[in-house]
């Protein structure tokens, strides 16, 4: 470019359309939520250039757990029914869930908050369901960053990442290498959908015409089918501390179907009644209007039942005890069986 077509007016942020006092605005409101959310750990978080988290002394041979995940296409429905309060739940939750399954206390929590334009209102609505699903899993928001990039994304909307550290004795890692023939598998139930499965529930409400606002068992369907994701950290947590667990799988995108092999060895497979736990309302729902076939619907879907637990048949009635004195929903919903040559890993019937 020649110096005479340079610009006459010098450029700045502004020209850009980013605001560039928004970001100090929204570390002024996420602060106080943040305080919450702080363990004894925290030798420094929110507003540096990094966070500080010092190990607790009470383990003895610690190993760190990490998870990253996000929203998904859920976020559209959030975006569409201008409800931005209940998503960081699903992206705590998402991530906490996932790092629990091998046996790690969640420590704390970081996260990704991208835009086209930083609408700080929005944003701090957010932040508040980040800061609640941290405290709902006992973790510590940290820290995160907040990416402006004006032209990038649709006016209103944004996207979400979540990290989650968390830490497990050497010696009690869950993996499922101690899953055996006959070890009862529990379900414990889900809070709804999640947050896998949305570009399908999108392609539902299309095709079938729903009224998002029409009423759905006492609430608005908009709100059934943003529901967030439930987290069972203090309550698994709690089972953990009292009774050896052979495995446990968080139930996301590939449902019961692809979720549960991730932790059987080679030579088993997990048998569930589907007549053993009951089926939430959305679910029929969705099924019906969607006219989707029971294995797709078991591909995709959580059907009711967001984490499985697999223990020994000894443990299973006092197993479940424990976690319905935990608040949880919980049933025996199948069993550890022998694989036969080249079967499924998983079978509902």
């Amino acid at each position: 470019m020649s110096q005479t077509d340079a610009p006459k007016t010098p450029l700045s942020y502004l020209d850009a359309g980013v605001d560039i006092g928004a970001g100090d605005r929204l570390v002024e409101n996420i602060k106080p939520l943040a305080q919450k959310t702080l363990r004894p750990e925290v030798l420094a978080g929110i507003g540096g250039f990094g966070a500080l988290f010092e190990i607790s002394k009470k383990y003895r041979d610690p190993v760190l757990v990490s998870g990253s995940d996000g929203v998904g296409t859920k976020l559209k429905l959030a975006f569409q029914l201008n409800i931005h309060d209940t998503v960081g739940i699903d992206l705590v939750a998402m991530s906490v869930n996932d790092i629990l399954v091998l046996g790690a206390e969640p420590l704390f929590f970081l996260d990704y908050f991208a835009c086209g334009k930083l609408d700080v209102a929005t944003a701090t609505l957010v932040i508040k369901g980040i800061a609640k699903g941290c405290e709902l899993a006992g973790c510590a928001l940290i820290g995160g960053e907040t990416a402006e990039m004006p032209g990038f994304y649709a006016t209103g909307e944004y996207d979400l990442a979540g990290f989650a550290v968390g830490v497990v004795e050497k010696d009690r890692i869950i993996t499922g290498r101690t899953i055996a023939a006959g070890d009862a598998v529990l379900g414990l139930a889900s809070s709804g959908a999640h947050s896998n499965g949305y570009s399908l529930i999108r392609k539902i409400i299309e095709r079938s015409g729903a009224v998002l606002s029409s009423d759905f068992h006492g609430k608005s369907l908009g709100e059934a089918l943003l529901a967030p994701t439930r987290i069972y950290v203090k309550a698994l947590r709690e089972l953990m501390q009292h009774l050896p667990v052979n495995g446990m799988a968080h139930i996301t995108g590939g449902g019961l179907l692809e979720n549960i092999p991730r932790i059987l060895p080679d030579n088993l497979c997990a048998v569930l009644q589907r007549s053993a736990w009951d089926t939430p309302p959305i679910f029929e729902w969705l099924q019906a209007q969607g006219n989707v076939a029971e294995r797709e619907m078991q591909r995709t879907f959580n059907c009711g039942i967001g984490m499985v637990v697999v223990v020994s048949p000894k443990w299973a009635q006092q197993a479940q005890k424990l976690l319905h004195a935990s608040g949880e929903r919980v049933w025996r919903i199948g069993e550890i069986k022998e694989r036969a040559k080249g079967g499924p890993q998983t079978v509902v019937s």
